[in-house]
């Protein structure tokens, strides 16, 4: 009889220390949810600069290829000044979208702003794009495709 009431006995002790063993204490809880939120805030923060310093690269980049654009079409149209052909109207059209395109690059670039609510990301790959494809109108403005 007194195995009988001796191994329930264990083994209702042996469950009890169990449960109040693995129940973690309130503060330890409270520490580590502070701990995380802390850990957010701070790589909220870290992201934000580096965004910042990231945009602040990126537009440094972009306006000075924009001022080299400006470049090349200020002797594109030297060079057209000077040789005076007819056919030349055509060309200069085409340098005249190439300027238009430029301005409003430089526009789009001056009115982008770095928020919270705008994505970095999106505008960088759709200025780059739009950039490769200025580039692309400048090399092929030189290729005659007249045979």
């Amino acid at each position: 009889m007194k195995k009988t009431v001796f191994i329930p006995m264990v083994a209702m002790f042996s469950i009890a220390i169990i449960f109040t063993s693995c129940k973690p204490s309130t503060k330890e809880v409270q520490d580590a949810q502070e701990n995380v939120q802390e850990a957010k805030e701070d790589l909220a923060v870290a992201k934000r600069q580096a965004n910042a310093d990231e945009w602040q690269n990126f537009k440094n980049e972009m306006n000075a290829v924009i001022e080299k654009n400006d470049a090349r079409i200020t002797a594109l149209k030297k060079e057209i000044k000077k040789t005076g052909k007819a056919a030349d109207a055509e060309y200069d059209k085409k340098v005249d979208a190439l300027e238009e395109k430029n301005k409003e690059l430089k526009l789009k670039m001056e009115n982008y702003k770095n928020d919270a609510d705008s994505d970095w990301q999106s505008f960088k790959r759709e200025f780059n794009h739009d950039m490769d494809e200025l580039g692309n109108a400048f090399n092929d403005l030189t290729v005659n495709n007249k045979k």
